[in-house]
């Protein structure tokens, strides 16, 4: 089997440091992988190998996350409108003209207001238990749209239990049939940045955020009808969060959708990165260079 390396770099955007993994052919066509809550590019160790045999794979930390720089949230704001322009500052740096991009969680809002503001620039779309459908929202929110609607510090302080070692393993664990095969070292490294000091508020601050996305809802399902991109939706179908109907609501909107369920949970590559994969490089084989 053909092996790739990766390489660990660092970029300066505004004035954040923002760390990426990076592999395949530099000629190769983009794709660009956005993690989730409350992971990091290292969500991707399995599927990166995959699709870099064949395509230039690229995989940020957001701000806060990884190994990206995470300033203290009262010089920084976390908003989801402040991680996306801090994804367009990396794909200036990086001098993407065109890409597909891959959203997983938060990586979706983040990844769509990408593609609101470049929809030149993308080929496709894989979303991965990336929702941008209010019939995709589980009743897990609901403590959550508690501190949309009234972010007091009673209930920001409720939001500190999903940032616990046991509501990240829940989002590990949860619908998985075998969970001898979630490899500890993930859960276990996320706990790790969590734990660092501001974190948590760095967290508290994009959950209350959170609601900016769902208001943008009608613009990204705007964007579907209108661009109708290539789309592959690639769901564990037992997520806690985003549930099944979310992944369906994409055919309404664009006829270019294709949903994909697979027998997992949240971190569907934690257990299904081979079929996932194959299924990747299957779909970039029909989107334009």
């Amino acid at each position: 089997m053909k092996t790739t390396a990766i390489h660990y770099n660092k970029v300066k955007v505004n004035d954040l440091n923002i760390f990426y993994r990076e592999a395949g052919p530099k000629e190769a066509p983009v794709i660009l992988l956005l993690h989730g809550y409350p992971t990091s590019s290292f969500m991707f160790r399995k599927l990166i190998p995959i699709l870099a045999t064949q395509y230039h794979v690229i995989a940020p930390d957001l701000p806060g996350f990884g190994f990206s720089d995470a300033p203290d949230p009262k010089i920084y704001s976390y908003t989801f409108d402040n991680l996306a322009k801090a994804m367009q500052g990396f794909i200036d740096n990086l001098k993407l003209k065109r890409f597909a991009v891959y959203i997983f969680d938060y990586g979706a809002p983040t990844g769509l207001r990408l593609a609101l503001a470049n929809p030149e620039k993308i080929t496709g779309i894989i979303s991965q238990n990336g929702n941008a459908y209010e019939e995709g929202l589980s009743t897990a929110w609901n403590p959550i749209q508690k501190a949309w609607n009234d972010p007091s510090q009673v209930n920001r302080d409720a939001l500190k239990s999903f940032v616990s070692l046991d509501m990240v393993k829940f989002q590990y664990e949860t619908g998985v049939t075998d969970k001898s095969l979630i490899e500890p070292e993930a859960y276990i490294l996320d706990k790790h940045i969590l734990d660092l000091p501001g974190h948590v508020e760095i967290q508290v601050d994009l959950m209350v955020d959170y609601k900016s996305n769902v208001l943008l809802y009608p613009k990204f399902q705007a964007y579907f009808r209108d661009k109708k991109p290539k789309l592959l939706a690639v769901w564990g179908k037992n997520d806690p969060f985003f549930l099944p109907a979310g992944a369906e609501a994409y055919k309404r909107d664009n006829p270019n959708a294709k949903v994909k369920f697979y027998d997992t949970g949240h971190f569907a590559l934690e257990t299904h990165a081979q079929e996932i994969g194959a299924d990747i490089l299957e779909f970039m084989k029909d989107l334009p260079k």
